[in-house]
């Protein structure tokens, strides 16, 4: 089954130099295994491909079901550098709750995700 990130979980992003951050916030924390599983820093890297020019970092926060991902070289220097649109990288987060994610049907009946209409 498709599933929507942005129907699993909420977002937030902002900037810290030439890196922007990323915070992916399960809506249920059921959902949160599915999302640390298939949220990847490599997965992460490859959506933002010819976006960002560094390497991505992931953080686990399973208390809060949440994870931070650290995207180097995504702001073109950085807020006060940066002639980009968004120096501040608030759009990254929009951005990443656009993947889709393949899921095994039996497991999204399980943990009733809601499917990609």
């Amino acid at each position: 089954m498709k599933v929507r990130l942005a129907d699993i979980a909420h977002a937030r992003s902002g900037d810290k130099g030439d890196t922007a951050n990323v915070g992916v916030i399960a809506l249920r924390r059921e959902w949160y295994d599915l999302i640390a599983r298939e949220l990847t820093e490599r997965r992460v890297a490859d959506h933002f491909r010819g976006v960002i020019t560094g390497a991505v970092q992931r953080y686990e926060l399973p208390n809060l079901a949440a994870l931070n991902f650290l995207l180097h070289g995504a702001l073109d220097g950085g807020g006060t550098l940066s002639l980009k649109t968004d120096a501040q990288g608030k759009v990254f987060s929009t951005a990443l709750l656009r993947m889709v994610l393949d899921v095994p049907d039996a497991e999204a009946r399980s943990l009733a995700l809601p499917a990609a209409s």
